[in-house]
């Protein structure tokens, strides 16, 4: 009898309030556009919108609110893709304010070169009030061309066109007297400075079945800093063969210098000349 006593006069305040939760996550392509659906293949130099609400704080007497937030972009490897952004809110929220929820909204713009694979949004909030916290994890997926990472400089991904508008590179780099000839490729394996600065040049030189070089290009020079290391860097080049360009068998050469890492690289790739 003596126990039914006590938990009679147990104070109904010991009743649990509700946990802080971050809930509603959304990702548009326009501030206030419909949310997109999770396997949505986002591209890089996207602008992302990003909206979410938090459920669970806790009121002050005053009926007053005090929140902290955050969000942030991670790429597969849980590197930041972008700066944290922060804001708090400290509103009154009154009765008829029962159903109101804090909405966190925020603008995540990629990185114009990103590797495809699966990106995070870290979502974090502190109820300053109550002492608590809750994180959220949202995914999202990137897709786009992949160029593979070095543990050294190198030219990778060669590929031949007849001008820079082509998107399909040629099967087989066969070209006529009198052709346009243009290339892309991936420069990777360059070295990073502070603030991820990037000092990475090369030169393009057409070179004949007996060694000696009839062309080189003005050095292309890829100089910059960012918030995100650049994973690759794309480069391209092209020449127009005089129309008594005799038949055989040339080389492109692509030489490299990483200026941050003090390293240096040379491919070598064949063309025909029918």
């Amino acid at each position: 009898m003596r126990s039914i006593l006590l938990l009679a006069f147990l104070p109904v305040c010991l009743v649990a309030a509700p946990a802080l939760e971050i809930v509603k996550p959304a990702i548009a392509q326009s501030d206030g556009g419909d949310a997109l659906p999770a396997n949505f293949a986002h591209t890089a130099g996207e602008t992302m919108f990003f909206t979410c609400n938090v459920s669970g704080f806790t009121k002050s007497p005053e009926e007053q609110i005090h929140l902290t937030y955050s969000v942030e972009a991670f790429d597969p490897k849980g590197v930041p893709v972008a700066e944290i952004y922060k804001n708090e809110v400290q509103e009154e929220v009154g009765p008829q304010d029962k159903n109101w929820l804090p909405k966190i909204e925020t603008q995540i713009v990629l990185p114009d070169i990103l590797r495809p694979g699966t990106y995070k949004i870290v979502v974090k909030a502190g109820d300053l009030l109550a002492k608590t916290s809750a994180d959220l994890s949202v995914p999202f997926e990137v897709r786009g061309r992949d160029v593979a990472p070095s543990p050294t400089l190198v030219v990778k991904n060669f590929r031949w066109f007849h001008n820079e508008n082509e998107e399909r590179p040629m099967t087989q780099p066969i070209y006529h007297a009198g052709d346009n000839i243009y290339m892309k490729f991936d420069l990777t394996g360059f070295k990073y400075g502070a603030n991820n600065k990037v000092d990475v040049s090369y030169v393009v030189s057409l070179v004949l079945q007996t060694g000696k070089t009839i062309f080189s290009s003005d050095p292309i020079v890829e100089q910059s800093e960012s918030f995100y290391p650049k994973p690759y860097i794309t480069g391209e080049g092209g020449i127009s063969l005089q129309k008594n360009f005799q038949p055989g068998t040339y080389t492109m050469a692509i030489a490299v210098k990483d200026g941050v890492g003090k390293l240096s690289y040379e491919g070598k790739f064949q063309f025909i000349v029918q």
